[in-house]
Order: C-alpha cells, then sequence, then structure tokens
C-alpha cells in the first residue's frame, strides 16, 4: 500500500470539495457535519450507506458543478429526487449523493393546462399546485413519493387507465448530461432522448425540470374500498376480473390483499380490498358500476364517497413512515384465470401480520392505447400488474419478509407477462450486474439495444450507473 499516494488523494478530493462548495447555492455535507447522518438517510431504512459527502443542491445551476466533481474524482455518483427510491438508488457507499430533494417548486399554467415541477418536488407539492385549479397531473398513490424517479421509470397510479402513466404526460424535460450539457428534450427537440427518459430511468442524465400535460378533475372524485374476508375470496376475484373486462376508461380499480393496521379494528386476518376511483363528474354512473361489483359479491365491509384528490392521495402515509425497512417484487400478468386466482388466495392466505402487501393493479385503457414503442417503457400488453411489497420497522423481520416476496413472486411466474416494471423493483440490496441483468429483462432486446444508444452517446463512461443501468458499449460493469 502506498500511503503518501493514498494521502495525497485524500487531500485532493478534500480540496475538490472545499472548491464545489464556494461554487454552491446549497452546500456540502461531510462525515464530519452536525447533518450528515440526517443528509445521507433515505426512506427504506434498509438502506445503510455512508457517502463520502451529500451535497444538498439550493438551486438547479447547483447540478452541473457536482457532475464535474464525480467525473474528475472517479467517485460513484448517486442522484436523490424526492428521495422515495426503494432499492436505495438515491445513495452510495463512499461515494457522492446529489441531493435534489430542497427544489419542489410547482408552477401551474392553468390557460394550457401545463404543469413545471422541480426535480426534488413530491407527488403533495404537484397534488396541492394542481387541484387549486381543478386540475391533475397522473402520478403515483403515496404523496410522499418524488416526481423524478416515479416518471423517468413509469408512474402507475389511480389515473393510469384514465390518462395513462405519468411518462405518458412528460410533454418536455430540461436535461444536464454526464459532461455538463444543457438540454432541452420534447417531441420536436431532441426526440430520441425525450423517447429514452421516458422509461429509461436516470440513465442519461440529471432531469432538472419536468413538465406535464394536466387534466380537469373534479374538486370531488367517487372513491370506494370494498372489504372481503378470505371465504369471500375466491367468489370476489372471479367477480372483479369479469367486471373489470368492460370498464370504461374513467374507473380505476385494484386489488391488495392486506391485513390491515391494529387501529382499524379489523383483526389479524388478511383481507382483500378492491379500491376503485372514477374519475368522472358524474358520479351517479361510478356509482353503478361500482354497485354491479358490490351486487355480485356482497363486501364483508365498505366505505364508498366523494373524496378530495389529496386526501385520496395521502392515504397511505401513515402506513409507510420514512425509516420502514421495505422490499419489492413485481411481475405483469396474463389474466386472472382459475388456476392464477388459487395461487393468489394461497399466496395471500399465508398473511398473517401487518406489513406486507399483495398489490393488483388493473391496466388497460388509455394506457394500453399507446403504442408500445411510442416510449421506453418496457410493455403495455400485460392486464394486470402485480406488486409484492414488504414494509416493516424490525431489521429482525428482513429475512422472512424478503422472503415471503420471493416466494409469492416465484409462484407467479407461471402466469408472467412480457417486461417488468423497474419502478416496482425494490432489490435493496443488488449489485451492478444484477441490477443491469434486470434491466435487459426488463425492457426487452429492441428496447435496450435502442437505450444502449442514447447511452452511448450521452453518458458513455457510464457515470449514471446507480439505477437499473443500461451500459454503455464498451464500459463493462461497474463495480
Amino acid at each position: 500500500m502506498n500511503t503518501a499516494q493514498d494521502n495525497s488523494g485524500t487531500e485532493d478530493l478534500r480540496r475538490a470539495l472545499q472548491e464545489l462548495g464556494k461554487r454552491l447555492v446549497g452546500s456540502v455535507i461531510e462525515p464530519q457535519d452536525p447533518l450528515y447522518d440526517e443528509a445521507r438517510a433515505v426512506w427504506n431504512g434498509m438502506i445503510d450507506r455512508r457517502p463520502r459527502a451529500v451535497i444538498r443542491a439550493g438551486a438547479v445551476q447547483d447540478i452541473a458543478p457536482v457532475l464535474e466533481v464525480a467525473r474528475n474524482t472517479g467517485l460513484a455518483l448517486a442522484v436523490r429526487g424526492g428521495g422515495h427510491s426503494i432499492a436505495g438508488h438515491g445513495t452510495v457507499e463512499d461515494g457522492l449523493v446529489l441531493d435534489l430533494g430542497v427544489l419542489r417548486s410547482v408552477e401551474v399554467d392553468v390557460e394550457r393546462r401545463l404543469v413545471t415541477v422541480a426535480p426534488g418536488a413530491r407527488l403533495s407539492d404537484v397534488d396541492r399546485a394542481t387541484t387549486a385549479h381543478g386540475l391533475v397531473v397522473p402520478l403515483g398513490e403515496v404523496s410522499m413519493t418524488g416526481v423524478a424517479g416515479l416518471t423517468l421509470g413509469g408512474g402507475v397510479g389511480w389515473l393510469t387507465r384514465t390518462h395513462g402513466l405519468s411518462l405518458d404526460n412528460l410533454v418536455a424535460a430540461d436535461l444536464v448530461t454526464a459532461r455538463g450539457e444543457h438540454l432541452h428534450a420534447s417531441e420536436q427537440e431532441n426526440p430520441e432522448l425525450f423517447w429514452g427518459l421516458r422509461g429509461g430511468g436516470g440513465n442519461f442524465g440529471v432531469v432538472s425540470s419536468f413538465t406535464f400535460r394536466a387534466h380537469p378533475l373534479p374538486a370531488e372524485v367517487l372513491c370506494a374500498n370494498l372489504f372481503y374476508r378470505p371465504a369471500r375470496w375466491r367468489d370476489a376475484l372471479r367477480a372483479f376480473d369479469r367486471w373489470a373486462q368492460e370498464l370504461p376508461e374513467e374507473m380505476n380499480a385494484g386489488i391488495t390483499f392486506i391485513v390491515l393496521p391494529p387501529e382499524l379494528g379489523m383483526g389479524r386476518q388478511p383481507w382483500m380490498v378492491l379500491g376503485c376511483v372514477w374519475a368522472s363528474e358524474d358520479h351517479d354512473a361510478g356509482r353503478g358500476l361500482i354497485e354491479r361489483l358490490r351486487s355480485a359479491v356482497a363486501p364483508d365491509a365498505e366505505e364508498t364517497a366523494p373524496t378530495s384528490w389529496t386526501v385520496w392521495q395521502s392515504a397511505m402515509d401513515e402506513m409507510l413512515p420514512p425509516g420502514s425497512r421495505s422490499y419489492l417484487k413485481n411481475q405483469p400478468i396474463t389474466g386472472l384465470d382459475e388456476t392464477a386466482r388459487e395461487v393468489l388466495v394461497d399466496v395471500a392466505s399465508d398473511m398473517t401480520w401487518f406489513g406486507t402487501a399483495i398489490n393488483i393493479y388493473t391496466m388497460g385503457g388509455a394506457f394500453g392505447r399507446i403504442p408500445d414503442d411510442a416510449t421506453a417503457f418496457p410493455d403495455r400488453s400485460a392486464k394486470y400488474w402485480v406488486e409484492i411489497t414488504g414494509f416493516w420497522t424490525d431489521p429482525a423481520e428482513d429475512q422472512r419478509l424478503s422472503a415471503f416476496a420471493r416466494t409469492a413472486h416465484a409462484r407467479l411466474q407461471p402466469f408472467a407477462a412480457a417486461g417488468q416494471y423497474v419502478n416496482f423493483i425494490g432489490e435493496p440490496l443488488a449489485g451492478a450486474e444484477e441490477t443491469a441483468e434486470t434491466a435487459r429483462r426488463a425492457y426487452g432486446l429492441v428496447k435496450y439495444e435502442r437505450l444502449v444508444a442514447l447511452k452511448n452517446r450521452y453518458d458513455p463512461e457510464n457515470l449514471f450507473r446507480l439505477n437499473h443501468n443500461v451500459i454503455p458499449v464498451n464500459a463493462g460493469t461497474p463495480s
């Protein structure tokens, strides 16, 4: 070991970070700083990494200098938007974290129905700004999720059937590339890059601004939850599948198997919850659709009422506080035939603890009408997407509950459809080779090769690799 050389490298890095701090509107936070532990923490409590420095951007102009330091020092770079990445892509051991979480502005152009969103904004920021004008941007379903990561990977939520994915409603993005170049991407300008940004994740640069198309939304949307005990699951699944075949695009619906929070007083048995959102002002028509499902199989409990969008979107927040430990698996499936229903009932019946859920998203509608090659999103053919998610607080449960998700996922493989949704891949301890191979499988050969061509052009040195990485030609697999 060359101690003198090591000391020289450490001193060079120290000076580089000092000089960086002088150039920033924001701040550089290092391990000796009192704010370090707070700054390095991410949402998923299973992720405990110690970056060499966390750079909190105070303005968009801070992005390029941070990328320059990452290039010059060779340190691995993690980019953190709203900070909700279950897989832990927003942090790195002994590297640099570019934290954009302070940049949360949202500007609404009411006349043009366009919404411009800063890279650190969360769903709650956008929802508050847009609903004040009777508008909505289709986003996810947990209000503290970051808009940036959600959009770049997809954006499945309660309006997917009505208006498509979040990325389907992106009309423009501003990007800072690995070399510090500032680009604007849209259908008219840098269209191939725009194609790749919509589904290709954080592979090509740091998006500094998102512009979305917004849609009218009633002051209150009709929402429903129908609750079923295990004895009725088979009948309810059969009825739901039949009901879902002919839904208009205004109806968004899904299934969740879950042991409900103790404070709700619904026992420790798992429940099946059929959730619905009717995205139209005609509540009578929505109630009629819900009644068809209810009359097919009467629920054991239910709640149906007009609800403000911000209340509905934040309903899950208390179940998923920062620091929760989490693991995720997902699989698109071809349908809910009798065999698939039996597997789901069998798997869900094993859940006797609060902290795990199986979510089934009903796709189709506007999501399915968009041509598959219009964006880099992996595949749009699946009828349903299944997500097996764990969320718990006790580290002693890490192995058991992660194993449950993996086992449930494996049992659904006989019903798998093409593709995977990269935002639903939550492998917090996956290595570089595993995440790269996951990306290849998720996108499929044709889209993956097209993404590689973009990577070769905009990030040939693979600076942006702490994601579900698309590897440029000749870059090899990063350590």
